[in-house]
């Protein structure tokens, strides 16, 4: 546990909690390090929530499919970030969704009970991390409802160009590098991957963006 203790640090479930709390708060929480493989699933669709996970190196996919197989790229979960709370909180015992590796992963997983309830030692630092839940539930509504103003618009341009103003924002910066390839940029956005890739080639020639792979720099407010 002690080589990702930097990694535990960032996670905002355990902000305000020292490091000494920390290593007797993973016991209590009965954390378990595993190692997945790419495009192995953590989670599939169906399963009961049981367990809320840390990312401490690689990358996961929260995705969903309907019924006639399309994909959606619901988020992309990096290290020190969470995934799994808010279905371990509601009690869901059927998940809509499946968490799958994009990359070969080491995650933590915590019990879910032993986090929503205070175990029986009264541990003093349980409702610091109750409080941090909260905030974690409150910070990813909202960017659940980013999203639906992303796939909300009429059309891809609408859609990719509302995506690429946010991505900016976040960064802070004309250029950046998105979490995505082309495919997976589709299936996020929920729009076919041609007419994806088409209204890329128009926005460059438009001198609207520029773009290699994932790297995109705006150059025109314009849409």
């Amino acid at each position: 546990m002690k080589k990702y203790l930097e990694i535990l640090q960032k996670c905002i479930l355990f902000d305000g909690i020292s490091d000494d709390d920390l290593a007797a708060m993973l016991g209590c929480l009965g954390a378990k390090i595993k190692n997945y493989t790419k495009n192995q699933p953590i989670l599939t669709e169906g399963q009961e929530a049981t367990h809320m996970g840390i990312v401490l190196s690689g990358a996961v996919q929260i995705v969903s499919m309907d019924y006639y197989g399309n994909r959606n790229i619901v988020t992309e979960i990096r290290p020190s970030q969470i995934f799994g709370e808010s279905f371990v909180c509601a009690g869901v015992k059927s998940v809509p969704i499946s968490v799958v590796n994009c990359e070969d992963s080491i995650i933590m997983l915590m019990e879910g009970t032993r986090i929503m309830r205070s175990c029986c030692n009264a541990c003093e630092f349980h409702n610091r991390l109750i409080y941090n839940l909260m905030k974690i539930l409150a910070d990813k509504n909202l960017i659940f409802h980013r999203k639906l103003e992303i796939i909300s618009k009429r059309t891809t341009r609408e859609k990719l160009m509302t995506y690429l103003l946010w991505q900016a924002k976040c960064h802070n910066s004309d250029t950046f590098i998105i979490p995505y390839d082309r495919q997976e940029l589709a299936d996020f956005l929920q729009v076919d991957r041609s007419g994806l890739s088409a209204e890329i080639s128009k926005l460059r020639n438009e001198g609207i963006i520029e773009c290699i792979r994932s790297r995109f720099t705006l150059l025109s407010e314009k849409i």
